[in-house]
C-alpha cells in the first residue's frame, strides 16, 4: 500500500498553487473546446500555458503517459490519450490535468458537453459532479474515509441506479502524484481509515450511465465502459480540516469559461 503523507500548512498552500494552475490550465483549455478541434490540439495548449507559468506537467512521462492532460470521450472512463479524434456536437469530453510546482502535485479533472447531449446523459454528469460534493461534504476530521465512497455511491449508484467504478480511485497526493491512502467510489459509512487534518486527497468519482464493468482499450491505457455507455468523471484535490473541507483545487474559473463558451453546456447543481 502507498504511504499516507500528513501535510503542514505550509505545504498545502503548496498544493493549492499546483491546484489552481491545473484549474487555469483546464479554463483556458475549457475556451478552446469546440465541435472541430482535436485532442492533440487541446493537449498543445495545455502543455504550452503549464510551462510558460514555469511548472511541468503532472502526467506527461508518468509511468510512461505521453501526454499532458486525460483527454476521455463519451464511453471512455479516464486515462485517454489525446488523438487526432475532431470533437464533435454531442460528444461528452472529461479532461483530467496536473501539474508538478514548487516539488509539489496538483489535480483535478472536469467533464464537458459540446453542444447537445441527450437528457439521460446530461443528467448522469449533474449527478456525478453533485456526488463529488457529496463525499467532500464528508472530508472532515473525525469522519472515516468510508463516509466519502458512502456518499459518492449513495449519490449515484444507489439513488440513480449508475455504475460506479470499482478498479478505479482517488488518492492521496503530495510531493507524489499518488500517495495513501486510496479513495474508493463505493463503501460502507463508518468504515476505513480515521481522517485527520493534513490529509490531502483527489476525490474523483467515476460513474457510468450503465453497468459499472470496465475495460482497458488496445493502447493499454484508455478505460472504457464495457457495454459502450457514457460515463462522467468529476475531481477535485482537498485537504482534511476539523470543520469543512479546503477545497484546494477551483472549478469556477472553469465554468465561467464554459459560460463564455456558446458550444459548451453549463453542467448545474441540483442539490
Amino acid at each position: 500500500m502507498a504511504t499516507v503523507y500528513y501535510k503542514t500548512d505550509s505545504e498545502i498552500e503548496l498544493i493549492r498553487k499546483s491546484c489552481l494552475l491545473v484549474c487555469a490550465t483546464l479554463t483556458e483549455v475549457a475556451s478552446h473546446l469546440k465541435d472541430g478541434i482535436s485532442g492533440t490540439e487541446l493537449d498543445q495548449i495545455a502543455e504550452a500555458f503549464i510551462r510558460d507559468h514555469g511548472a511541468a506537467p503532472g502526467f506527461k512521462g508518468y509511468r510512461d503517459f505521453p501526454a499532458t492532460l486525460c483527454i476521455s470521450k463519451n464511453d471512455e472512463v479516464v486515462h485517454g490519450i489525446p488523438s487526432d479524434y475532431i470533437f464533435k456536437n454531442g460528444d461528452i469530453v472529461s479532461i483530467d490535468c496536473g501539474v508538478y510546482w514548487d516539488e509539489f502535485f496538483g489535480d483535478a479533472a472536469y467533464t464537458f458537453a459540446i453542444g447537445t447531449i441527450d437528457d439521460d446523459t446530461l443528467e448522469l454528469l449533474v449527478n456525478t459532479k453533485e456526488s463529488l460534493y457529496k463525499g467532500i461534504e464528508q472530508a472532515v476530521a473525525g469522519n472515516r474515509l468510508g463516509d466519502i465512497s458512502f456518499a459518492i455511491q449513495d449519490h449515484t449508484e444507489k439513488s440513480k441506479g449508475y455504475g460506479v467504478v470499482r478498479e478505479l480511485v482517488g488518492h492521496g497526493i503530495g510531493r507524489n502524484l499518488h500517495e495513501g491512502p486510496e479513495v474508493p467510489n463505493y463503501g460502507s459509512r463508518g468504515r476505513g481509515p480515521l481522517l485527520k487534518e493534513g490529509l490531502v486527497i483527489a476525490i474523483e468519482p467515476m460513474v457510468n450511465l450503465g453497468s459499472k464493468s470496465v475495460k482497458t482499450a488496445k493502447d493499454n491505457w484508455t478505460i472504457i465502459t464495457k457495454d459502450g455507455k457514457p460515463s462522467a468523471h468529476y475531481e477535485h484535490t482537498i485537504a482534511v480540516r476539523k470543520d469543512k473541507a479546503d477545497i484546494l483545487s477551483d472549478h469556477a474559473g472553469i465554468e465561467t469559461a464554459i459560460k463564455n463558451n456558446p458550444e459548451l453546456i453549463e453542467i448545474s447543481l441540483k442539490s
